[in-house]
Parts: structure tokens; C-alpha cells; sequence
């Protein structure tokens, strides 16, 4: 039997402990990789083109959103499957336009992420069934008020872009940035005026703000079990 290859993608060691064991129970499962944040984890499906990446949203150096981007941009065939604590609509309809296959709550993991993986692996999507309760709810409002739904396009921004967003929310500094990104302080001082123009904010406070409240990076620490 050729087993389904999976990449984890979570920065908790604990949890994603406990996800390997979980999965590595299953017969047709296998888990190839696990990336402890969103960079290794780009790195990590570009090289092994898994079948299907299980990504947290928030992981340090590249958040979970953006990491899903640039890995359906080089690796189309691979099929994202978030696994996430929010079940925000803003999470949700975000990792959906970016490409992904499905959004799993962490707090049903345990019993619905093996079928998860089996349902986006067949080109399907699947959901948490609060989340699919949900977006049936919202549908059904959109079509009784003749649309289809919230128009609302979030900031065009670039993929160097919203990596420098996440390291300035994160509290680094120009050159703290600069030495991750491996590019010049210069550079990232151009980046972060381009953020503040295109998002119309014109402080630290206000990207490390607007980086919380689209998910890019998370407020606190939130507890999460298998």
C-alpha cells in the first residue's frame, strides 16, 4: 500500500509529538518530515513534495499563512491542511483564499485529522464541522441577501513583505530583521516604509496591531492538547 505523505508543520514539541504518534498509527499514513517553524517547513515541502502539509498558523520566523503561500506558489501539487486553536471567520476565509485544502481546529485533532488528511489527499476539502456548520450559515446569509458574501481583500502585500511584518511584531530590530531575512537594513527599511504605506499605519505598535489581528502572529500563547 503506498502511504499518504505527510509534512507536520507545528512549533509546539509536545504537540507535534503527539500528532506523529497519532498519524504513525495509521496505516496509510506516513510522516516524512515535521518542521518546528513556517521557513523549514517552505524548505521542507519544496525539497520533499509531501502529499499533504498539516501547517499550524501561528510558528515563529514565517507564520503559518504566509508559509502556505509560498508553498502551494512553488509546490501547487502539495495539499495544506491548517491545523489551528482559532476558528475565527478571519483565519478561515484568509487560509482559504490563499489555496488551502482544509482548516482543522486542534481541539478535534485527535479524533478527525486522519480523515482529514485522507479527505484533501483525494482533491476534496474538509473542515471541522463547527467551521462547516459555519460557512453553510454564512452562505445561506449571503444568497437571502442576493450576494455572495464579504468583499473584503486584505492589503496586497509581497511575500518579503509579510516576513518582515512578522519579525517587526515579533520585536525585532532593523537589524535583527535584516540578518534573518539575509538581506541589507537598508532593504528592510524600505519594506517596512512600503508596509506602513500600503497598510496606512505609520508606527511599530500599529504593524505589531494589525500582524495580531490578521494572524500573523498571535497575542499570547495559547494551550492547545492532542
Amino acid at each position: 500500500m503506498k502511504k499518504i505523505t505527510v509534512l507536520l508543520a507545528e512549533d509546539h514539541t509536545i504537540v507535534r509529538e503527539g500528532l506523529r504518534a497519532l498519524l504513525n498509527s495509521e496505516k496509510d499514513i506516513e510522516v516524512v518530515a515535521e518542521a518546528e517553524n513556517g521557513r523549514q517547513a517552505v524548505e521542507l515541502a519544496r525539497k520533499l513534495s509531501p502529499a499533504v502539509v498539516v501547517m499550524d498558523i501561528a510558528m515563529p520566523l514565517l507564520n503559518g499563512l504566509e508559509a502556505t503561500r509560498q508553498i502551494l506558489r512553488g509546490t501547487p501539487s502539495v495539499k495544506v491542511l491548517i491545523l489551528s486553536a482559532h476558528s475565527d471567520d478571519a483565519y478561515v476565509e484568509h487560509v482559504m483564499e490563499l489555496g488551502a485544502s482544509g482548516y482543522l481546529v486542534k481541539q478535534t485533532a485527535a479524533e478527525a485529522l486522519p480523515k482529514a488528511i485522507r479527505e484533501v489527499f483525494q482533491g476534496r476539502k474538509f473542515f471541522s464541522p463547527a467551521i462547516s456548520k459555519h460557512l453553510a450559515d454564512q452562505q445561506r446569509r449571503a444568497v437571502a441577501r442576493g450576494g455572495f458574501g464579504k468583499d473584503i481583500k486584505p492589503a496586497s502585500l509581497t511575500s518579503r513583505e509579510m516576513e518582515v511584518l512578522q519579525l517587526i511584531a515579533e520585536g525585532k530590530a532593523n537589524k535583527q530583521t535584516a540578518d534573518e531575512l539575509g538581506i541589507s537594513i537598508k532593504t528592510v527599511e524600505k519594506h517596512r516604509q512600503s508596509l506602513m504605506e500600503k497598510l496606512n499605519i505609520h508606527d511599530t505598535a500599529g504593524l505589531t496591531r494589525h500582524a495580531i489581528a490578521t494572524g500573523v502572529i498571535e497575542s499570547s500563547a495559547q494551550p492547545t492538547t492532542i
